[in-house]
């Protein structure tokens, strides 16, 4: 077991590495232009990248606030071991392809050390929930947002942006609707099930669920109890979630100010550009997220930045430039996260409390 889960963490290592590796080769821009538009940013980049320590702070409590709920006293999981984890879990999912999902299997196997599978499971994929949960309502307040900007006539409101909105709506509630039943009734065994009815799937389905059944339906159960039976819990997690995405935001209001762009100055101007950035970064996002199946969602998010930039009336430059320097961002994130991983890797975490050792493992620690 040990010998497999040391293969597991190489295996996401290099897969780390080749994802820096092919994101440095993969700008849209050439190296002299890089270094250009990063000379631009000059001494910005610092808060540009700074900002993230902070995020992923308020990630990590968000997990940690589910973890703790799902385990108790007893399974105690330090927060700098959560904020680890959290940064080497995003840095794999911008690298991978499936909608960002190579973050959680290598989150799980590391949880589990501390709390045990199934706890790691369940705690791994209720974050994931809560993550895209928070993103929904971000996106739904954000029209909102966007509806109160076009009522003072700072944003325009044609037909056809009125029926983009009504399409959004639609598309948050449909997906509240979703989360709902899956926090009052879990879904990993329904999850596994659909997967049954994919081509080639249907039999690796069927033995899953056989071999798993127990395991799968305790899960199940600890994903319905967080919201069930600690909705203090669950909602703190939550504003975790969203109010990192509304911190996201300064990372654009960042680079509209270095552009000159403060919304005319003063408190009310820096109000108007943080509202901006934050309907900026909601529809990139979104528009991510909708072609998520892409590595690390090359040239998507760049995509996506420009037509964003350009319906807040913003030179498509500038959402150029916003593209390439988050672009770098994420260049130097991943390089942290895969370096905590192999430092993790390296110098292992420890034996595993006594309570998350089962009878079979046991003959490896003694």
């Amino acid at each position: 077991m040990k010998w497999t889960k040391q293969r597991l963490n190489n295996l996401f290592f290099f897969i780390g590495v080749a994802a820096v590796v092919a994101m440095l080769f993969t700008f849209d821009v050439s190296f002299a232009q890089l270094w250009q538009h990063l000379c631009h940013a000059g001494y910005w980049l610092l808060p540009i990248i700074g900002i993230w320590v902070f995020i992923y702070g308020m990630n990590a409590i968000a997990w940690q606030t589910i973890i703790k709920s799902k385990t108790g006293p007893a399974g105690h999981v330090g927060f700098w071991r959560v904020y680890r984890l959290t940064i080497t879990g995003y840095a794999l999912n911008y690298a991978t392809p499936v909608g960002g999902l190579g973050g959680e299997p290598y989150r799980i196997l590391e949880l589990s050390k501390d709390i045990g599978r199934e706890h790691a499971t369940s705690s791994v994929i209720l974050y994931a929930m809560m993550h895209f949960f928070a993103h929904f309502w971000f996106w739904f307040s954000s029209i909102f947002i966007y509806l109160a900007l076009a009522a003072v006539g700072d944003l325009p409101f044609t037909p056809a942006i009125a029926t983009m909105l009504g399409a959004a709506v639609i598309f948050c509630l449909a997906a509240f609707r979703i989360f709902s039943k899956g926090y009052r009734k879990g879904l990993v065994v329904k999850a596994i099930r659909w997967a049954g009815h994919l081509p080639g799937l249907s039999g690796w389905s069927k033995r899953f669920q056989e071999k798993h059944a127990v395991s799968l339906r305790n899960i199940d159960e600890q994903i319905a109890s967080l919201y069930s039976q600690d909705k203090r819990a669950f909602y703190a997690s939550l504003l975790w979630e969203y109010f990192s995405r509304v911190a996201q935001s300064l990372e654009v209001m960042f680079m509209l100010l270095l552009f000159g762009i403060d919304g005319g100055g003063g408190p009310q101007g820096l109000l108007l550009s943080f509202l901006h950035s934050i309907l900026i970064v909601s529809f990139t996002t979104l528009f991510a997220n909708l072609i998520g199946f892409l590595p690390m969602q090359l040239g998507v998010q760049e995509g996506g930045f420009v037509l964003s930039v350009a319906a807040m009336g913003l030179p498509a430059a500038m959402g150029i430039f916003v593209g390439i320097i988050c672009r770098f961002r994420e260049i130097v994130w991943i390089a942290i996260g895969i370096l905590l991983m192999r430092l993790d890797g390296l110098f292992g975490h420890g034996t595993p409390p006594p309570h998350v050792i089962s009878h079979h493992q046991k003959s490896q620690y003694e």
